[in-house]
């Protein structure tokens, strides 16, 4: 990491306590669901505190927040990379092609509708262009994810793609291709990691391991 980048990093750390945070402990899901009430609020809150950030600079040209959608006493929870024009567009997750593949593998393998999971991305403004997010974009971003991971409380949580797995997991060496179908440990949860739904429309052959991650998932449900 450069000098700059920890320049950086430090301002947000210093933005994050104006916001009231004081130091992040490292994520375990709580013992219980929440009172889905207070749930609803807690989320609703959060969403709204997102929809108020302006901690990087993809806040800039949003049209909207892609906050995320599903049941949030859901088992099952995909968290994806970033939106893309069509989730800027609706402030919906997962909604043009890849969100339609998506649909249908977990109604066809999982055998669920959408409103069973949840579902999210790392960041939650769209980057430009559908680029990667920085690390100081995702770093910007991860303490409303890490809430709404402690809040949904999910047993499984199925990383879709690599910037999915590498900056859930803390590790940047591993390509995906090397650790999909693993089960991996996140606090209580449990971590697979899978190829994204772009990926398999450009690489139609990839659908065969997808399908055998999700028989996995299936069969931890």
């Amino acid at each position: 990491m450069t000098q700059i980048d920890q320049i950086r990093l430090l301002k947000l750390l210093y933005q994050y306590r104006a916001m009231g945070f004081e130091y992040f402990k490292e994520y375990k899901p709580v013992e219980q669901k929440e009172n889905s009430i207070l749930l609803s609020s807690q989320i609703e809150n959060l969403e709204q505190n997102v929809n108020n950030c302006h901690l990087c600079n993809l806040a800039k040209n949003r049209k909207n927040i892609v906050f995320g959608e599903g049941n949030t006493n859901a088992d099952l929870m995909f968290i994806g990379e970033g939106p893309g024009a069509n989730e800027d567009a609706s402030g919906k997750p997962f909604v043009g092609r890849a969100g339609m593949l998506l649909t249908k593998i977990i109604e066809n393998v999982l055998n669920l509708t959408r409103e069973d999971v949840y579902i999210t991305n790392i960041v939650k403004c769209r980057p430009p262009e559908n680029r990667v997010p920085t690390l100081e974009e995702v770093s910007a971003c991860k303490p409303y994810l890490l809430q709404q991971i402690k809040m949904v409380n999910p047993k499984i949580i199925v990383a879709l793609g690599s910037t999915s797995f590498h900056h859930l997991m803390g590790e940047y060496e591993t390509p995906i291709s090397k650790i999909r179908g693993e089960i991996l440990n996140f606090g209580e949860a449990k971590l697979i990691p899978t190829y994204h739904p772009s990926f398999l429309l450009r690489n139609p052959s990839s659908k065969k391991d997808v399908y055998e991650d999700m028989l996995k998932v299936k069969g931890m449900l």
